[in-house]
């Protein structure tokens, strides 16, 4: 790998709480579904790893009492108290100071955000895009409470960010266009023979045809089969994205 693929993450302290990991393919809300069935999804498989998780220092409960005021929202250790975590903005929100100052590539920037596909109930993890290429300063993640006059508990270890690089002005090179399907004869077709595949699909199902149900679902995209019957080179089932190593010493 060359320099100009590195993404380093600087300590701002020689000691820092926060843990930072490659982000797991697992999910407990889809570990406890019926048959693990959501892990059948491979979109959803790969938005949970396509990033790094930040994770908190230690086990916590929030509480908003309903008002704008930083006052208003109430922070209360159960394991050690860490001062990264706070209410600073006012307005519900719950602060973390991230203690890593991040360097991306040029034209690289870290998209901050809430960990993909974890579900936190009553509170909102608010997202946004950082120069993380030629910023000198660190940035924090907050997250929105939604639900006043309840306790809200994070555990040690929780995901309380995911990063995400991303081009640096990608989206605004795209040139958006919208058309009729039929317009495109050859993907129309290969449309159509989805259609009829997975329609035939759903009847074998609700007629409890044994080869289908002994089947279980329809695995096409997470085969990475094409709608003319070949398969797609660059198919991803699972990502690769490497920890965080030290930053070799020079010779």
């Amino acid at each position: 790998m060359g320099a100009e693929n590195i993404l380093t993450a600087y300590k701002i302290y020689e000691h820092v709480t926060v843990g930072l990991k490659p982000a797991p393919i697992d999910r407990g809300w889809m570990d406890a579904a019926h048959q693990r069935h959501p892990y059948r999804c491979l979109p959803l498989n790969i938005a949970n790893q396509n990033g790094w998780f930040l994770t908190s220092p230690t086990t916590f409960e929030v509480y908003w009492y309903g008002g704008v005021n930083p006052k208003d929202l109430e922070v209360r250790f159960i394991g050690h108290p860490d001062p990264i975590i706070s209410s600073h903005f006012g307005s519900a929100v719950l602060t973390f100071s991230i203690p890593y100052l991040f360097r991306t590539p040029e034209g690289v920037n870290l998209w901050v955000k809430g960990p993909s596909n974890w579900i936190k109930d009553g509170v909102q993890a608010l997202e946004g895009v950082v120069e993380t290429d030629w910023a000198s300063s660190t940035f924090t993640m907050n997250w929105k409470v939604t639900r006043a006059f309840e306790w809200i508990r994070f555990e040690k270890d929780d995901p309380i960010c995911m990063i995400v690089p991303i081009p640096r002005g990608f989206a605004e090179l795209i040139t958006p266009r919208l058309a009729l399907l039929n317009t495109n004869p050859e993907l129309n077709e290969q449309y159509k023979k989805w259609e009829e595949g997975r329609r035939g699909f759903l009847q074998g199902l609700r007629s409890l045809d044994p080869e289908v149900v002994k089947r279980g679902w329809q695995k096409d995209y997470f085969q990475g089969k094409t709608g003319d019957g070949g398969t797609f080179d660059g198919h991803q089932t699972r990502l690769d994205v490497k920890d965080f190593t030290p930053e070799p010493k020079n010779s």
